[in-house]
């Protein structure tokens, strides 16, 4: 094979004139009667290639009509300007063509069964199954490339801010807080596993009272839980520790790192600070600890107005304890009639919502299924003051428990500013949210239960406090919000055996429960441990952002469909029964019913 001299793609003014190689994939090719004509392509782009009778030796002129989609070819040739008229803008390389004069097969393809086109329309499992075909369309390209500049940019920026890449171990100990385990099972240690690690958190950790100051690590993380556009079973972290800095150092470092990853995978200067705002404050105007500011449309608390109201929702929601709360969507109420309005019910019911009020603002009044109940100016002026509501705006309420509400109108307001456009798609907005509970109470386990995790420290060391009034406790933890996203997390971490042992006992543990589980962490705090914190950000989830894809399957090189399962190398699979009797285990395997479904 001869060296090739250039990629496709990037062919340009300078080669024109000299003879050169190109290698790649035939995308298309035509004939023109005796003259034949393909579209080369590779990594970086296309070239036209040309084949007539007078360069090419019989042979390969005969090869040049073979030619079909995918076929991997050898081209040599010398580089020409098009005539104007044949020049094609639509590509970077439009005004040239290589005029061939040596063709080399070599590789021949089968029909594909998905075409290797900019835009494509193909059921994503079949895509998936022959991800090594789709990953040759340039979109998909690009995003890989994408996510290599977002990686490189993250180490030269840690790297010259002293930060160590240390590695930690991908098999590791099950701890029983969190999401579920990956576990691996292993011959040496009959009924005994391995866990595949959810984060290197405990490691990390380790690595301060190790001294190690500032460590960073690009790592594989495994959780077995249900998947989502924006989750994967297998995912990435930009995993960061350091040893005596605060929240406002951790977060700064953060906040100039991402300045440089949007920078150079985005070509944006973000020079104002992020904004900031606590957990209580996106709870309560945006219905969400993970709010999108980009644009402004925020939940109205309508609680005490309405207090005195005849409307039985209303009045039923408050008298249990609930909140009574509106989105006030400004000028649009001519986009909705009747049904598409209740139709919105379908986007809360998942949340719990048991139903959906709504009502137009009009000169005279309300109109709508609830305008009845606020005809009278007092009742009127109890929402139409709070919510600044004007003629042409249309209000949508909800009546529930706190969380039903906030659950409820932050889904709605995302889908509301979806489907009018009330933000730029290209805008990046990025928000810190902070003073996050400490603790919440999961009713079915019974107990308290860590927000973040059992080794985020508390603002206030006050164990007596801590213990007297565990809901009201804040921790200091911080995440970072990008676009409706939760793209990082981070805290202050415990660094004392003492408040270690009081956070497991709020938890539920017992002392012979926290040694078993955690021995080696406590252990290491009788050793001189350092004040430490950090954060993690989810590599995946930042790239899916800066590339406008809607799922991270689309920034992934080899991803797992939603339920989990890899189309191409059909994993998850069984494995035969040697295998598993030299890891002595016994599979129950279920019947598969004959009946049809």
């Amino acid at each position: 094979m001869a060296k090739r001299t250039v990629y496709c793609g990037l062919i340009g003014e300078e080669l024109v004139g000299q003879e050169i190689v190109l290698k790649g994939w035939v995308q298309r090719r035509r004939d023109l009667g005796g003259v034949i004509f393909i579209d080369l392509r590779d990594r970086e782009g296309i070239a036209q290639v040309v084949f007539n009778a007078e360069n090419l030796p019989a042979e390969q002129m005969e090869a040049a009509d073979h030619l079909r989609s995918e076929f991997v070819v050898e081209v040599k040739g010398e580089l020409v300007l098009r005539d104007e008229d044949q020049v094609n803008p639509k590509i970077p390389t439009g005004r040239y063509e290589l005029m061939a004069n040596n063709l080399v097969v070599l590789a021949k393809s089968q029909t594909p069964p998905i075409y290797v086109e900019d835009e494509i329309d193909t059921d994503e499992e079949l895509r998936l199954r022959y991800r090594y075909l789709d990953l040759r369309r340039k979109p998909m390209f690009d995003n890989l490339r994408l996510r290599h500049t977002v990686v490189q940019t993250v180490r030269q920026y840690l790297n010259d801010t002293n930060f160590i890449d240390v590695e930690t171990p991908s098999l590791t100990k099950s701890t029983p807080e969190g999401a579920r385990d990956f576990l691996v099972p292993t011959r040496r240690e009959a009924g005994k596993f391995y866990a595949l690690p959810q984060s290197p958190q405990i490691f990390k950790q380790l690595l301060m009272g190790a001294g190690i100051d500032r460590y960073y690590q690009i790592v594989r993380c495994f959780r077995d839980e249900d998947l989502r556009g924006d989750r994967q079973p297998e995912f990435t972290q930009i995993d960061i520790e350091t040893s005596f800095l605060e929240e406002e150092d951790i977060q700064a470092i953060t906040e100039e790192m991402l300045k440089h990853v949007v920078k150079e995978a985005r070509g944006l200067d973000l020079t104002e600070a992020f904004p900031s705002m606590t957990y209580e404050q996106a709870m309560s105007e945006y219905g969400s600890d993970k709010p999108d500011i980009r644009f402004d449309l925020k939940l109205i608390d309508l609680t005490d107005s309405v207090k005195g109201t005849d409307f039985g929702v209303f009045k039923g929601a408050i008298e249990n304890g609930g909140q009574v709360k509106a989105l006030n969507l400004k000028g649009l109420a001519d986009e909705y009639t009747r049904k598409t309005a209740d139709d919105l019910l379908n986007v809360v019911k998942p949340y719990g919502a048991k139903g959906l009020a709504w009502a137009k603002v009009t000169e005279d009044g309300f109109t709508g299924p609830i305008a009845k109940f606020f005809k009278e100016e007092a009742a009127y002026n109890s929402i139409a003051g709070p919510s600044q509501a004007e003629p042409g705006d249309i209000l949508f309420f909800m009546a529930d428990s706190a969380k039903v509400v906030a659950d409820s109108l932050g889904e709605l307001r995302n889908y509301l500013g979806k489907a009018h456009q009330l933000y730029n798609p290209e805008e990046l907005a990025f928000v810190w949210i902070t003073d996050w509970p400490l603790l919440e109470f999961d009713e079915e386990a019974g107990r308290y239960v860590a927000m973040h995790h059992p080794f985020t420290s508390p603002q206030n060391n006050d164990v007596a406090a801590l213990k007297a009034e565990p809901a009201e406790a804040l921790a200091r933890a911080y995440d970072i919000v990008l676009n409706g996203y939760e793209i990082g997390g981070g805290s202050i971490r415990i660094h004392t055996r003492e408040m270690q042992e009081e956070m497991f006992d709020l938890l539920g543990f017992t002392p012979q429960q926290a040694e078993e589980q955690f021995g080696f962490l406590m252990s290491a705090f009788d050793y001189g441990f350092p004040p430490h914190g950090g954060i993690a950000l989810g590599l995946d989830r930042l790239v899916m952002i800066l590339a406008g894809e809607p799922n991270i399957r689309e920034v992934i090189a080899f991803p797992k469909t939603g339920r989990g399962i890899d189309p191409m190398t059909e994993a998850p699979s069984t494995v035969d029964r040697a295998q598993l009797k030299e890891l002595n285990l016994t599979v129950r395997r279920l019947r598969e019913s004959k009946e049809k479904k």
